[in-house]
């Protein structure tokens, strides 16, 4: 994401998956996140935001958060006003928003307003699956029944063997309603357990992407070739967990 200044608010798509977000017009999160921050500072939304779209739209990964994340950090940067005074419109703008803005390993609560930061995860392996279908949050919420889960216990898991062990106790209360929308899921879901040294296989947020774990990331990145060339119609990637926080540095240019 990148910010300079401008007369007026625009936004340029580029990247992979730019082309799924360009009928999305003003409705795209990212300028709903500029002209919200400016209207909380009391200026005109005047900027040009250059977005390089990365993750597949709808796939329950957070790309639009992140992107929405992305953009008030920049504009703050370019409208010269810190980070923290764009916190609070994260909520207002997508539960995962205050996640991703804050770009640290945290225990999340409520809906997700709630961060209680981690010193820091294990950086084990992770290969992401999208079958390149959305699968709207919204019609996932409406298809789901019955309570949600108990919290997961909090605490540090540093350890690699101790993330495991407390993830296999853990379920997405979404996978249901999302496989029965997406039955496919359930293949994909098969297909992440059965890679070579996978530890655990789950669904991400609200579908349809899924992943798997492994004990670091060569075997991450070992699995995902084996999976890309078994299922070349899916999106898969291969990366590792974020252990620390990691600077965030907005790109704000010039005219």
């Amino acid at each position: 994401m990148s910010a300079a200044p401008a007369d007026a608010l625009s936004l340029k798509l580029t990247g992979p998956e730019a082309t799924a977000l360009k009928g999305l017009g003003d409705d795209n999160l990212v300028l709903r996140a500029a002209r919200r921050l400016a209207a909380q500072f009391g200026i005109a939304p005047r900027a040009a935001l250059t977005l390089g779209k990365q993750l597949p739209v709808a796939s329950g990964i957070g790309g639009g958060s992140s992107d929405a994340a992305a953009a008030l950090r920049a504009l703050a940067a370019l409208w010269r006003r810190r980070p923290a005074d764009a916190a609070a419109l994260a909520l207002e703008l997508g539960a995962d928003v205050p996640a991703c803005l804050a770009g640290s390993p945290a225990w999340v609560g409520g809906i997700g307003e709630e961060l209680v930061p981690l010193a820091r995860l294990p950086p084990v392996g992770v290969v992401l699956a999208n079958p390149r279908r959305e699968l709207p949050t919204a019609s996932v919420f409406r298809a789901r029944q019955g309570a949600f889960s108990a919290p997961a216990p909090r605490g540090e898991v540093g350890d690699a063997e101790a993330l495991f062990a407390l993830l296999a106790e853990c379920r997405n209360d979404l996978t249901a309603a999302a496989l029965s929308l997406l039955p496919q899921i359930g293949s994909m879901l098969d297909r992440l357990a059965r890679l070579p040294d996978a530890r655990l296989a789950r669904m991400s947020g609200s579908g349809a992407t899924c992943f798997a774990l492994f004990a670091d990331r060569a075997a991450a990145e070992r699995a995902a070739a084996v999976l890309a060339r078994a299922a070349p119609e899916w999106w898969v990637r291969a990366g590792a967990l974020l252990s620390a926080p990691v600077p965030v540095r907005p790109v704000v240019g010039r005219r």
